[in-house]
């Protein structure tokens, strides 16, 4: 495949689509506003690239607004920290080395970026897609609320190949998406212009009081979200995020890479994930950057490329798909025909074990497999994919019924998983518990013909043993240091109360 280098400042016009037209058309007097959300970079993001582009095309400045949900979708302080501190190094940049400024808003966005929008008089509102219902209503209330005069275009910086240029419709499985996926990547996986390099024409004059209190917003959702903390493992922002792809010293691409088609299903070799997932849900690094990048060393590891590229764009962008053409993304009605019937024909079948989401929050249950996994999750803020399947087939196997197993599933990845409330989370509940992008199996009491996975199958394919004590030394090492912090802190306080001589 060739690997093209896209014109200057200039963005495929499949990746853009309008959500609507303002009556001064593509070209109005006011300055253009990139609301950003699901894509929190400054280098190669469509979405800001077409802002610029847009902005010095009429000849006017451009601006990035950014809106905080303080408890979208359960996020705690492990989320909005990790997110918070990735936009604080953003903000920084963009306005001083590219000369953009960036406001950050509070509330409901529906209201915060129709009031901006009318306050600066803007022409253009350039917004990043996502296929969450949640951000989707919103778009559409924006849309309702800006003048008439506000043309509104979203741009697909997320996905390799935009969403609505892979499908037109919900697909079935990877096979069925992967063809179509496949068909457009030599159009699509590209290299980047340089965002530095095309900065915009016209200065947006900024109020003279115009700064944020990074500070005093992280210490409130630490505040606020103290009931999941942070994890030190995973340094946020768009640095961090190139080095674990490319670092030189274990960066994933240059020196990780080798075990990837082998290890990555192991759930004892952590170390051989590419270890991006946090930052692809953030934005904090783009999906065809890492695509991009990997494609040049096919030579040297194919197998290893090949996998990686499956996870990255395929079933990535197939969890996308599902998300945006089904409704019920979330819900046993979002499961295929096939599916929603064999669980409801076992939904009453006798478990051996019931626990409450309380009993298996806390992973008080009799498997010390599946307590292990979700003890990772909750301390370290990461599951091994492999278990994340296991664990939530467990659930079904352990509720009363599929839809208290999906509920209690999507509650548990949202408030713990450093990549919660994403579509791949959403589908991999999905998949685990209601066969979605799945086939039917072997019929079999709770399951149904839902995939079935036990302890023993677990022990064949890894030394779950090893597993286990991995997590208990994890677990260990994350409460020594914190009671450590807290003694620390505690000496501060107590040396700053002794008054000086």
């Amino acid at each position: 495949m060739a690997s093209k280098l896209a014109s200057p400042m200039t963005v495929q016009a499949g990746r853009v689509r309008t959500l609507k037209n303002g009556s001064c058309g593509e070209a109005g007097s006011g300055p253009v506003v990139y609301w950003m959300f699901r894509d929190q970079r400054v280098r190669d993001n469509w979405a800001l690239i077409h802002a610029v582009a847009e902005a010095n095309k009429a000849n006017v400045p451009v601006a990035v607004v950014f809106n905080l949900f303080h408890s979208f979708l359960g996020a705690k302080s492990r989320h909005l920290g990790f997110m918070l501190r990735g936009l604080r190094q953003l903000c920084h940049r963009m306005q001083n080395t590219l000369q953009i400024p960036f406001f950050l808003f509070q509330g409901e966005a529906e209201e915060t970026v129709p009031a901006f929008l009318r306050e600066c008089g803007a022409s253009l509102l350039v917004t990043d897609f996502s296929p969450l219902r949640e951000i989707r209503r919103c778009k559409e209330e924006i849309c309702k609320r800006v003048s008439d005069s506000v043309t509104v275009h979203e741009v697909d910086a997320h996905n390799v190949v935009p969403l609505w240029v892979a499908s037109d419709k919900l697909e079935y499985s990877a096979k069925t998406i992967r063809t179509k996926i496949n068909k457009r990547l030599s159009e699509y996986l590209i290299d980047f212009p340089d965002v530095e390099d095309n900065l915009p024409t016209r200065m947006w004059v900024l109020p003279e009081n115009h700064s944020i209190d990074w500070d005093g917003l992280i210490a409130d959702v630490l505040r606020r979200g103290a009931e999941v903390p942070e994890v030190d493992w995973c340094e946020p922002g768009e640095i961090a995020a190139r080095d674990v792809l490319m670092g030189s010293e274990n960066g994933f691409l240059t020196k990780r890479l080798k075990g990837y088609s082998l290890d990555r299903n192991n759930p004892c070799n952590p170390n051989a994930l590419s270890g991006l997932s946090p930052y692809l849900h953030f934005g904090q690094i783009s999906a065809q950057r890492c695509a991009f990048e990997a494609r040049k060393r096919r030579n040297s590891h194919p197998q290893a490329i090949d996998a990686f590229l499956e996870e990255l764009i395929v079933r990535r962008e197939l969890a996308d798909n599902y998300c945006f053409y089904e409704p019920h993304y979330d819900s046993i009605k979002g499961a295929w025909g096939w599916a929603r019937n064999t669980l409801t024909e076992h939904a009453t079948d006798k478990r051996e074990h019931i626990y409450t989401r309380e009993q298996l929050e806390k992973a008080q249950t009799s498997d010390p497999l599946w307590n292990a996994s979700q003890l990772e999750m909750v301390h370290k803020g990461k599951m091994h994919g492999f278990m994340r399947m296991y664990w939530a087939k467990k659930i079904l196997e352990w509720t009363r019924g599929p839809e208290e197993a999906l509920e209690i599933s999507l509650y548990l990845n949202d408030k713990y998983e450093l990549d919660g409330r994403d579509p791949n989370g959403y589908v991999g509940c999905m998949w685990s518990i209601c066969g979605v992008h799945d086939q039917g199996w072997k019929e079999r009491p709770i399951f149904g013909k839902i995939r079935y996975m036990n302890y023993a199958g677990c022990k064949r394919k890894f030394d779950v043993d090893k597993y286990i004590a991995y997590v208990n030394k994890l677990v260990r090492d994350l409460k020594k240091r914190k009671a450590e912090n807290l003694l620390s802190e505690r000496e501060k306080v107590l040396r700053s109360c002794v008054p000086e001589d």
